[in-house]
């Protein structure tokens, strides 16, 4: 089953242009020019990737954000005008996964969109014989199926937040400056994006549950590391 693209831009020739070029790609692809609509379509749980415009005319752009996040967390990347810095700290703030200034190459468009799902697949079903265990089983991460639990409960994280996860128990109890995370995740670097990290483990730690501040730690001036240790 091919993996169905969202594309949500009020810009008619936008947004055929984006869906031309997505099904070259081979992508199954939902159009609509509207918020309200986005926000159904994220609520029949067919789509796989959102490409979405924050600017849209009837909803705002960070409402239909807010949803891709809510149900089941699904990868968002955001367009922004060259010159809207705002837009992009606000929307990686509120969870997107990445994001593409206007003008655009659709080309470039459709690599973000591959680049972002190479993170966020995996395969169905949970196997903890495949899993590395962290604080006496209370944390398990499975990297072949791209999977984590927390005190036996499946968490649902976004690309940006698994990766944020993963670099963090790489090394248990390294600290990890907010510089070093960006890299880590993003693979390339974005001026001004440090900070948005904050916003990123913020609802990492929040989808761990109680303890989240626990697993994650804050180490002041500095960054983030992981606060328990791998099993043996």
């Amino acid at each position: 089953m091919a993996t169905t693209v969202l594309v949500v831009e009020d810009e008619k020739e936008i947004r055929e242009l984006l869906r031309r070029y997505m099904e070259r790609a081979g992508y199954a692809v939902v159009s609509t020019g509207s918020g309200a609509e986005a926000i159904r379509l994220l609520g029949d749980r067919g789509v796989d990737i959102a490409v979405l415009d924050l600017g849209l005319p009837d909803v705002d752009g960070s409402d239909v954000l807010r949803e891709a996040r809510e149900r089941g967390g699904t990868p968002v990347v955001v367009l922004t005008a060259r010159d809207a810095v705002e837009d992009r700290i606000r929307g990686l703030r509120l969870g997107a996964d990445d994001y593409v200034t206007k003008p655009f190459s659709p080309t470039e468009v459709v690599l973000r969109v591959q680049a972002v799902l190479s993170r966020a697949r995996h395969e169905s079903g949970w196997s903890d014989s495949s899993a590395t265990s962290y604080g006496h089983g209370r944390l398990l991460i499975d990297e072949d199926r791209h999977e984590a639990q927390m005190d036996g409960t499946k968490v649902e994280l976004t690309p940006t937040e698994w990766g944020l996860l993963t670099a963090l128990a790489s090394v248990p109890g390294r600290v990890y400056s907010r510089y070093e995370l960006v890299n880590r995740v993003r693979g390339y670097e974005f001026s001004g994006y440090e900070r948005t990290i904050d916003s990123h483990v913020k609802n990492l730690r929040h989808k761990l549950g109680p303890a989240g501040t626990q697993v994650v730690e804050t180490v002041m001036g500095v960054g983030y590391r992981l606060g328990l240790r791998r099993d043996t």
